[in-house]
Formats: structure tokens, C-alpha cells, sequence
């Protein structure tokens, strides 16, 4: 009996990490923020691919100048034409301090891809930023 009691006791600090942990985690679902107008966009699911790093599909588009189903018009290769929701536009993040990095974001509006980072903002918000060189420009993403 002791022996239990002991064990149960121990695991309290174990699973008070594991919530903290998950409240620090990017996976999950997320509301785009249009940085230039302050306007919700779509909602990104972020999720752990098969070696590890984070990805971003588009699950839901909430506003677009394109109609209500918008396709990736100005990307190229085997993204040409197709449509924005259920693309991943987020790929290849990796754990780094306490940012992920060395991943790839596709900006569809314009059919571009940049380098990417991320930060955790708070538990509800994501700081999201593609890269050029050395000058990032972010969007921070609200947890749904």
C-alpha cells in the first residue's frame, strides 16, 4: 500500500509538467491574423508529422477576397491551382530553445514560400514569421 501511495505521489509533479508543456505547444488549432488589416483569415491545424516536426494544413478559410472556396493561382509546381483549404502551407518546424525553426511557410495569397520560425506568445497565441535574409515579418495566430 505504501508502495502505490508513493508511486501516485510521485507522479503529481510529472503530470503538472505535462500540462504546462501542453499549454506551451504549438499543435492544435489556430485562427490566421492578417497582419496588415488585424482581420481572421482562416484556421491552421498545427500537427506532428511522422519525423517530428511540426505542420500546418489549412482547415477552414474565413475570409478571402477570392470567393468562398479561393485556389493557390500564383504558386507553382504541384500547388498550381490547387485549392487553399486542405493545403499545408506550414512544414518542417523544429524544436529550438523555445521557438521552432528550420521549417518553410507558403504564403498562398501570393504563392511564395519563405523561411519560418515560431514562438509561443502566451498559452492562446502563436507569433508565426516568415523570413527573407535577415528581415522576418510575424502574424500572431489566436488559439481556437
Amino acid at each position: 500500500m505504501r508502495k502505490a501511495f508513493l508511486t501516485a505521489v510521485s507522479m503529481i509533479p510529472l503530470l503538472l509538467l505535462a500540462s504546462l508543456a501542453s499549454a506551451s505547444d504549438p499543435l492544435g488549432r489556430w485562427k490566421t491574423i492578417d497582419d496588415e488589416t488585424g482581420q481572421a483569415k482562416s484556421i491552421v491545424e498545427i500537427s506532428r508529422a511522422s519525423d517530428g516536426t511540426l505542420s500546418g494544413t489549412v482547415v477552414e478559410i474565413l475570409q478571402s477576397d477570392k470567393g468562398p472556396n479561393p485556389v493557390c493561382n500564383e504558386c507553382s509546381g504541384a500547388r498550381k491551382d490547387q485549392p487553399i483549404q486542405g493545403m499545408t502551407i506550414l512544414w518542417g518546424m523544429s524544436p529550438k530553445g523555445d521557438e521552432w525553426s528550420g521549417g518553410t511557410i507558403l504564403d498562398p495569397a501570393k504563392g511564395r514560400t519563405y523561411r519560418s520560425k515560431m514562438q509561443m506568445h502566451g498559452e492562446d497565441r502563436l507569433g508565426v514569421s516568415g523570413c527573407v535574409a535577415f528581415i522576418c515579418r510575424e502574424q500572431v495566430w489566436q488559439r481556437e
